[in-house]
């Protein structure tokens, strides 16, 4: 149970990583994102040739797996759900339930996500061995399908601001409740993205709410993190590693 956190260029992540990297490095042996965010009230960009809002309102759930870095196909195992209000102004209980079978992600019992594991395993079902059959697979010593997803991980809660790689898109408008409207002040691969950044603090500074509350506004707060076992069909499958 969490609340997300209210200020500009904020990026919550509440995510699981492999412990052992059983298949090599990221993203080989995958990634688990329980749900990321982006903290602005309203935060409207073209994605998909569209302007939508994707500020508070939207969280997204998603699986980080591929051959090699710059081959992870995430967009087939990421799904969004939307809220009437901003996701940083409510505490809600964002549960992923991870079976030999797949994933199912939920928001106050809602389900916003569903990956079941590929029948043929995630190499086919990314299409490697037809854009790029010369390419390593790193799953191809194992029969699990759902190989990098049947190994230990552990959790990463996260509050991270900013980055140049691509999450802001740039262009991007924000429009604070409280302040006025601005574009996104750096630009992605920029390698002096940070100094725009922080020369525009006047800006996104304030959506911060710093000198309220202790600043609270701005923190990712985490009530409780639960964890339960899995016992049904598949449960004592051999792991990875």
């Amino acid at each position: 149970r969490a609340q997300m956190p209210r200020g500009d260029w904020i990026w919550p992540a509440m995510f699981m990583m492999p412990e052992k990297n059983c298949y090599g490095d990221w993203p080989d042996s995958g990634e688990i994102d329980l749900v990321e965010e982006r903290g602005n009230d309203k935060l409207m960009a073209t994605v998909d040739g569209k302007q939508q809002d994707i500020g508070a309102s939207q969280i997204a759930s998603t699986l980080h797996w591929g051959p090699y870095y710059g081959a992870d196909p995430f967009d087939l195992t990421r799904n969004y759900s939307y809220n009437t209000g901003l996701w940083s102004k409510v505490y809600a209980n964002w549960t992923i339930d991870w079976t030999p079978a797949g994933f199912t992600a939920t928001v106050n019992g809602q389900q916003y996500a569903s990956y079941p594991t590929p029948t043929e395993g995630f190499w086919k079902f990314g299409g490697f061995d037809k854009v790029d059959p010369n390419s390593f697979n790193p799953w191809n010593l194992t029969n699990a399908t759902n190989a990098p997803f049947n190994q230990k991980f552990f959790f990463i809660l996260c509050n991270a601001v900013g980055g140049t790689m691509g999450y802001w898109p740039d262009g991007a408008v924000s429009s604070p409740q409280d302040f006025p409207s601005y574009s996104k002040p750096f630009q992605n691969y920029d390698p002096d993205g940070a100094t725009s950044f922080w020369n525009a603090r006047n800006s996104w500074y304030p959506t911060w709410y710093p000198f309220k509350n202790n600043g609270e506004a701005a923190a990712l707060k985490i009530d409780y993190l639960r964890v339960y076992e899995y016992t049904g069909p598949g449960a004592d499958d051999p792991q990875a590693c």
